[in-house]
C-alpha cells in the first residue's frame, strides 16, 4: 500500500507539471493509472481547498477556521460533481469522441491543479488577512484569489482538452467551467464562505 501511495504521488507530480501529456497517455493507452493515482489527484484537490478554506476563517477564530475548511472543500466538490455529467453528455453531443474515463481524468487533473494553486495562494490570503483584518478587504482579497485560480484552471483545462482532441481545434467546453464556477459561487455564498467575522 505504501508503494502504491508513493506511485500515486509521483503520478500527481507528473500530472501537475505536464497535465496535457498525463491525460493523453491515458487516452492513447500508453499507461493505465490505478485507483491510487486517481485517489492522489482527488486528495490534492481536497487538500488544497481545505487548507485554503481554513485561512478564510482566520477572522472568526478556531471554529471558523475548521468550518470554512470543510465548507470550501464541500462546496467546491459539489460544484465539480454536479457539473461533471453535463461535461460528458454535452461534450459528446457536440462531437467529442472522448470516453467517460478520459473526460473525468481531464476534469480531475484540472481540479488537482486548482487545489495546488489554492495552496500556493495561502500565504497571500494569510498575509493580507492578518495585515488588514477588515471583512470587506478580506473579501476582496479572496475574490481576487478565486478569480486568479479560476483563470489558471481554465487555461489548464483548455490545454488538456486541446491535446486530447487536437482535430477539434479551438472547440473546448469552456461553458463547463462557467457552469462549475456558477454552481460553486452559489454554494460558497449559500454556506457563508465569503462572510468574514471581525
Amino acid at each position: 500500500m505504501r508503494q502504491q501511495i508513493r506511485l500515486g504521488i509521483v503520478h500527481v507530480g507528473r500530472a501537475l507539471r505536464e497535465p496535457e501529456d498525463f491525460a493523453e497517455r491515458w487516452r492513447t493507452g500508453d499507461v493505465h493509472y490505478n485507483v491510487w493515482v486517481w485517489m492522489s489527484l482527488l486528495a490534492t484537490a481536497i487538500l488544497g481547498t481545505t487548507t485554503y478554506g481554513m485561512t478564510m476563517g482566520l477572522l472568526g477564530g478556531a471554529g471558523a477556521v475548521l468550518a470554512k475548511g470543510v465548507i470550501c472543500t464541500f462546496a467546491a466538490g459539489m460544484a465539480w460533481t454536479l457539473a461533471l455529467p453535463a461535461l460528458y453528455v454535452l461534450n459528446s453531443l457536440s462531437g467529442s469522441k472522448l470516453s467517460i474515463s478520459t473526460t473525468v481524468l481531464g476534469a480531475l487533473v484540472t481540479a488537482s491543479w486548482g487545489g495546488l494553486a489554492m495552496m500556493a495562494s495561502i500565504p497571500i490570503n494569510w498575509f493580507f488577512t492578518t495585515a488588514i483584518p477588515h471583512p470587506t478587504f478580506v473579501l476582496v482579497v479572496n475574490l481576487v484569489v478565486f478569480a486568479g485560480v479560476g483563470v489558471a484552471m481554465i487555461d489548464v483545462f483548455k490545454r488538456v482538452m486541446r491535446r486530447l482532441e487536437p482535430d477539434r481545434g479551438d472547440v473546448y467546453p469552456a461553458w463547463w467551467l462557467c457552469l462549475v464556477a456558477a454552481i460553486g459561487c452559489e454554494l460558497f455564498f449559500h454556506f457563508g464562505l465569503f462572510t468574514f467575522g471581525g
